[in-house]
């Protein structure tokens, strides 16, 4: 009998192999034909969410219009998430893993000033200021692009082999003082839970990289974020007699300066990046009165947890140490603001293959690492995930003339939207399938 099975089993594989290629082929062609079908009503979404965009843990006009997209497509719809996100669950026809696709939506306390028919208008309150609201980093793509793809996975459920959650996520800016809120909100409250979620995968539009370009990294991609502040106690006294203060601000100039020398004197640049940046600083309320205490606050970026331990320590240090030098005090808090955002490496290799073939070799490339910071990495902590950049530039323009992430002239191409649609739905697919499995 084992000569016979010896022969059998090749034959068999020679058979099985062509049909799984052709599933695939198919399932590709398919997923492309329903995006191209989508892409305009994606635009017009996008244009609605821009034209009325709403701050972190505040989106309640965006999740009523995605949970109702979702509802009118059949899915299990739950709200209410984290303060304001929605969950979608697609149940496949046929038994598999879970998959996770997630998208932001809120968006950013900045005035628009590019003059586009769907401009925002909106304005409202933040930290006690008026302020413009702007979707400044493109979640409003996002959104869009994932409902999308839910309405692209949605007319392939019969043959979906598992199950896909569409994770739209409040608060990636971060959610108002006193609240919680964004991923990490998300993965407390169960988002990766019921079914238990295998993997996630999620894009980020870029202005600086072309349509039609997708960027990714194995291992950390966009480092993590903590947030400081040194409080900076000193003796007040009348600006007129220095020498009866302690002064506060003179310690609190040389801890800034001193803080230069973390990175440049204790990071190993050469393995590693990181940032120390101190962005406000308030002391004082008269030209004339040294004050009783300045407050310093800043942000560290680094791309490994090891980095990341080194940062706090050494911040700690030299702020207690400065202040001390100059007859101060200093106290030092740090929170933590986002986890590294750090790509599986396993997962990322099994997933190129699917990068490529949406997208053409060509248009697929490998990208450095960013000192930006993103929430998706708490997700990651659970689960294995892959994060990507997603080209949002008009061909042929020079990037160092677009307008950066955050920024009032702010502008995406809406041409690279259908890419996104297809990206996302082909890494569900080939995900649940086992594409690339070992």
């Amino acid at each position: 009998m084992r000569p016979s099975f010896r022969l059998i089993l090749p034959g068999a594989l020679l058979l099985i192999a062509p049909a799984a290629s052709a599933q695939k082929n198919a399932d590709a062609q398919r997923i492309a034909t329903l995006s191209a079908k989508i892409e305009p009503q994606v635009i017009a979404w996008r244009r609605d969410l821009h034209e009325h965009p709403e701050l972190g843990n505040r989106e309640t006009r965006t999740a009523a219009l995605v949970a109702a997209e979702l509802k009118r497509l059949g899915l299990e719809v739950q709200t209410g998430v984290a303060k304001t996100g929605v969950v979608g669950i697609l149940r496949g026809g046929k038994p598999g893993p879970v998959v996770a696709l997630r998208a932001d939506m809120d968006a950013l306390p900045v005035t628009e000033e590019r003059k586009v028919p769907f401009a925002s208008k909106e304005r409202t309150q933040y930290n006690g200021q008026e302020v413009g609201v702007m979707h400044a980093c493109g979640h409003d793509a996002h959104t869009a692009m994932l409902l999308g793809t839910a309405n692209v996975l949605s007319q392939m459920k019969k043959d979906l082999h598992g199950t896909v959650k569409f994770l739209f996520q409040p608060a990636e800016e971060g959610p108002p003082a006193g609240e919680e809120g964004g991923a990490a909100l998300l993965v407390k409250e169960g988002a990766l839970d019921n079914p238990k979620v295998d993997a996630v995968f999620g894009l980020h539009v870029n202005a600086q990289t072309e349509i039609g370009q997708l960027k990714y990294r194995a291992g950390g991609m966009m480092a993590s974020a903590d947030v400081f502040t040194v409080n900076v106690k000193g003796k007040s006294a009348h600006g007129a007699y220095p020498w009866l203060a302690t002064d506060p601000v003179v310690a609190a100039a040389h801890i800034v300066v001193a803080l230069q020398t973390v990175v440049s004197r204790e990071v190993e640049l050469t393995d590693d990046a990181a940032v120390v940046t101190v962005g406000m600083i308030h002391g004082g309320i008269r030209n004339n009165i040294i004050p009783e205490q300045v407050e310093l606050t800043g942000t560290l970026r680094a791309l490994s947890a090891e980095t990341r331990e080194k940062l706090r320590q050494s911040v700690q240090r030299v702020a207690t140490k400065t202040a001390e030098a100059h007859g101060t005090t200093a106290e030092v808090t740090i929170k933590a603001a986002a986890p590294l955002t750090y790509n599986d490496p396993q997962l990322t290799a099994r997933m190129l293959p699917t990068l490529r073939s949406v997208a053409g070799t060509a248009a697929v490339s490998e990208m450095k690492a960013v000192t930006g910071a993103e929430d998706f990495g708490c997700y990651q902590e659970k689960v294995p995930g892959v994060f990507l950049y997603l080209g949002a530039m008009p061909k042929g323009v020079d990037p160092a003339t677009t307008a950066p992430h955050h920024t009032p002239g702010f502008y995406l191409d809406e041409g690279g939207f259908g890419l996104g649609v297809r990206t996302l739905a082909q890494l569900a697919v080939d995900y649940l399938s086992g594409a690339g499995r070992k």
